[in-house]
């Protein structure tokens, strides 16, 4: 089954060509890093525009790279909740209007399901059942994954998620915009001991729960306190400030997997491409004798290879829309038993 993806939840405008959920034929991504640099973060309406822009040059690029055409494809999954509405928009009414014209068949994908999806593009995927650590800008939780489409939120973010900690707390130090990256590159160079940072919500040795908005306010004192460092003493603050995200993580997720008993933890989302956490989660499995998974980074972060992945099993298990499927700009991850 050929199945065409498209992916505009934020501000990456994505399709791809994938085969029965696991071949990538082809995956093209037009990033809008450029168009909101300036601000420090994601402009709705800006990331709204660049979709319209971009959308029909990058499903076209997807069908070429994948040698191609509309009439080859089986159907067309779209990612329609949860992310911003205007740019869920775009995506989703591109694929509707694709939908009708070729008459083919078209599944709405959560896009926290497409994240969970992403590692099965790989060719050592984790067994069934498997615990995944969500991790992304908008999306910090632990999820029991029973099989495709049975999945169970074990626990999720009280308030701030991990990727807007790192985005956040890199505009406070002038570091840009994504800033993650940044804070991972300068924290290799820096002690993760030099300054102490909180750890919020470590009482409990079995809660899946994450708080980081605590941390970014202490960061906030910290640099109101001292100012901004140079040199040496701010890879000093990125590599403290970026080891009590990564410890609360790790934390969390060795509980979980020790009280649900599963052997098999897979890591997704954008920060998933942190290069301390995957190291501290590799390091924890070893320790604790689960297996970690991890997707290559230009699978972390949003791509529409891991939407066409999760809707083909949605197609394979007879699942259509209509074309009164809408953008639902906040939703939980669904369960299908």
């Amino acid at each position: 089954m050929r199945v065409l993806g498209l992916e505009s939840s934020c501000d990456e405008t994505a399709a791809a060509i994938v085969d029965d959920g696991h071949l990538v034929r082809s995956d093209v991504v037009a990033s809008q890093h450029d168009v909101h640099a300036r601000y420090g973060g994601v402009v709705p309406e800006l990331a709204s525009r660049a979709h319209l822009l971009n959308v029909v040059p990058v499903v076209q690029a997807a069908l070429d790279r994948a040698g191609s055409s509309l009439d080859e494809i089986d159907g067309i999954a779209v990612t329609n909740a949860p992310g911003l509405v205007g740019a869920l928009l775009v995506g989703l009414q591109t694929a509707k209007a694709i939908a009708w014209v070729t008459g083919k068949p078209i599944v709405g994908v959560h896009h926290l399901e497409g994240h969970l999806s992403a590692v099965y593009l790989e060719p050592d995927p984790p067994p069934m059942p498997h615990l995944a650590l969500i991790v992304s800008g908008g999306h910090t939780s632990l999820v029991r994954v029973n099989h495709h489409g049975d999945v169970v939120e074990l626990g999720a973010t009280r308030d701030d998620a991990a990727g807007e900690a790192f985005d956040k707390g890199a505009k406070l130090l002038g570091l840009g915009y994504p800033g993650g990256v940044v804070i991972d590159r300068l924290a290799k160079s820096g002690d993760p001991r030099a300054v102490v940072f909180p750890r919020a919500m470590t009482a409990s040795s079995t809660g899946a729960e994450f708080s980081f908005s605590g941390l970014k306010t202490s960061l906030l004192h910290h640099v109101r306190a001292h100012g901004v460092p140079e040199g040496q003493a701010l890879a000093d603050l990125c590599a403290s400030y970026q080891a009590a995200i990564v410890e609360l993580l790790v934390r969390k997720t060795r509980q979980v997997a020790r009280r649900e008993g599963l052997a098999h933890v897979q890591v997704c989302g954008g920060v998933a491409a942190n290069s301390a956490l995957r190291a501290a989660l590799l390091t924890a499995g070893g320790e604790d004798a689960f297996r970690v998974y991890v997707p290559p980074p230009h699978r972390c972060t949003d791509n529409a290879a891991m939407i066409a992945a999760a809707g083909y099993h949605h197609l394979v298990r007879g699942e259509r829309a209509d074309l009164a499927l809408d953008a639902v700009p906040s939703a939980p991850l669904p369960r299908r038993a």
